[in-house]
Order: structure tokens, then sequence, then C-alpha cells
């Protein structure tokens, strides 16, 4: 329960971290660049720990990460469409 409790807390950290970042006057690319970091390390633990993927086998974890990638070539092809 106490590993759970300090993800949630880094998790928490993390999110008002990215809210804050919008009130600091930061250029607009390195505020996006910060933000996605924290998402992607944010998307990072609770696959990693809320999932159980560090706990399966690599078999798993390749399944989720081409399902992963599936979804964002679609997301960006979609992008693509519309501009």
């Amino acid at each position: 329960m106490k590993l759970y409790t300090v993800i949630y807390l880094a998790l928490f950290a993390m999110a008002t971290v990215q809210v804050l970042i919008e009130f600091t006057g930061l250029a607009y690319w390195v505020g996006v660049a910060a933000i996605l970091t924290l998402s992607l390390l944010k998307a990072a633990l609770v696959a990693g720990y809320y999932q159980h993927l560090w706990f399966e086998p690599p078999a798993v974890s390749v399944v989720v990460l081409v399902g992963l990638v599936a979804a964002l070539a679609l997301t960006f092809a979609a992008a693509y469409s519309i501009m």
C-alpha cells in the first residue's frame, strides 16, 4: 500500500506542476515540451505500477507497446488530414 501511495503522490505532484507551467510565462514550445514530458512520465508510472506491466512477461509489454504505437500513428494521421 505504501508504494501505491508514493506513486499517487508523485502523479499528483506532476499534475500540479503541469498546471503551474501554464502560469509561468514560458515560451510556448518550452511549455508544451515540459507538459508532454511530464505526461509521458505519468503514463509510464500508471502503466508500470497500476497496470502491473513492469511485473509481467516482456511479451505482454510488447503487445501494449504495439497498441500504443498504432494509436499514436492513427492520431497523427488524423491530425495531418485535418491540417
